[in-house]
């Protein structure tokens, strides 16, 4: 699904992300974990297409993408949907406003918008909330409003950024059990950014340690964390 090919960015005089190598499967749940400042956020950036690298290819299945302009990266950016620590919403809007949004920004008709909405809703669980301000709702709700969003226009890929950081542990489990039941309905593919081990050995299958703006173990979560071969890896493991 995502090919990363010597990916590097610098800004100014720090190399944020260096000569990354990676491949994401298509459908897979993917983690990629590193402590603050390991280059997480910037990783998501270029994968997303929201920057783009110095040096190196982005290739989703066989087309490159680092490539595109105009249209053509506002139409792949449209196929991507993307979740956050602080739930990006807007205040001046109500749950279901929320979600139409992206549906109004692509044109959908008012009919098409209310019956996405309501299919949404229903996944997320939320059904009751459709009418609620933002200021009603618990941080658990809000994420899940955020996640509805994000799904709205049929993504083929669920970029997860820091999701739980700012939920309790109760509620971190029943987002991430919902990322796995949405993942395991609809099939796209989730690449989960997080520096909490507890999300990675909960949801993923598979894994890369960042540190330092460079990938220094991937592979299956059993056989990375199992016997972890890096300090970054060991430190996130034994913390």
């Amino acid at each position: 699904m995502i090919t990363l090919k010597g990916i590097s960015k610098s800004y100014a005089v720090v190399n944020a992300i260096a000569d990354v190598d990676l491949s994401i499967p298509q459908g897979s749940i993917y983690g990629i974990i590193g402590r603050s400042g390991a280059g997480k956020s910037t990783l998501l950036r270029l994968m997303s297409l929201l920057e783009s690298p110095d040096r190196g290819e982005i290739w989703y299945g066989d087309e490159r993408v680092d490539t595109l302009r105009g249209r053509e990266l506002l139409a792949r950016r449209r196929r991507m949907g993307m979740i956050f620590q602080n739930f990006n919403l807007l205040g001046s809007r109500n749950v279901v406003g929320n979600i139409g949004y992206p549906l109004e920004i692509a044109g959908f008709r008012k009919k098409q918008i209310h019956e996405r909405v309501d299919e949404l809703l229903e996944l997320v669980q939320i059904t009751d909330k459709r009418k609620s301000r933002l200021r009603e709702l618990s941080g658990g709700q809000k994420q899940r409003v955020a996640i509805a969003r994000a799904l709205a226009v049929n993504p083929e890929v669920l970029f997860c950024d820091e999701a739980t950081s700012a939920l309790d542990p109760q509620t971190t489990r029943s987002i991430l059990s919902l990322i796995r039941e949405l993942h395991e309905k609809l099939g796209f593919t989730v690449v989960l950014i997080t520096h909490q081990m507890e999300v990675i050995r909960a949801t993923c299958k598979e894994v890369a340690v960042l540190d330092g703006g460079r990938i220094v173990e991937q592979g299956p979560m059993d056989a990375v964390f199992s016997t972890p071969r890096t300090k970054a890896a060991q430190e996130l493991v034994y913390a």
